[in-house]
């Protein structure tokens, strides 16, 4: 009898991908928080999971259409739906980025990325301990 781990992880996967992908935008908004009319991206969790617990992707929507056209595989663009983030405050260089927002958003993810981690630590436990007949 083989184990299906898309079964077994449920939807701890998902969530840490979605939230290393988040991780990076965050930090690309601290990196750039001096950059003018650079505008502060997020991404909307619960709609990437739902986006990734029905298994589509956003790249559902490209396809080529000319010969010349590079073919893409799938994989590749499946990242959830990008969005900007709203400012709080005006600045005069057109830059959205609140860096206490952004730091916050960061840490908060953190933490949420690391239950993500225990939590597919504790499945892999238990199905280490269903092998071994524990």
């Amino acid at each position: 009898m083989s184990i299906n781990f898309d079964a077994a992880l449920g939807i701890h996967a998902d969530a840490l991908r979605v939230r290393s992908q988040r991780a990076e935008l965050l930090a690309s908004n601290m990196a750039n928080a001096d950059t003018p009319n650079y505008k502060a991206r997020d991404i909307d969790f619960q709609s990437a999971m739902k986006m990734a617990a029905s298994g589509q992707s956003q790249s559902s929507a490209m396809e080529t259409r000319h010969s010349n056209h590079i073919k893409v595989s799938s994989s590749q663009f499946a990242s959830p739906a990008v969005q900007y983030r709203t400012t709080v405050q005006d600045s005069l260089d057109g830059n959205t980025v609140d860096e206490q927002i952004e730091q916050a958003q960061f840490m908060q993810n953190s933490v949420q990325y690391q239950a993500s981690l225990n939590f597919l630590g504790a499945k892999f436990s238990g199905l280490l301990s269903a092998i071994r007949g524990e």
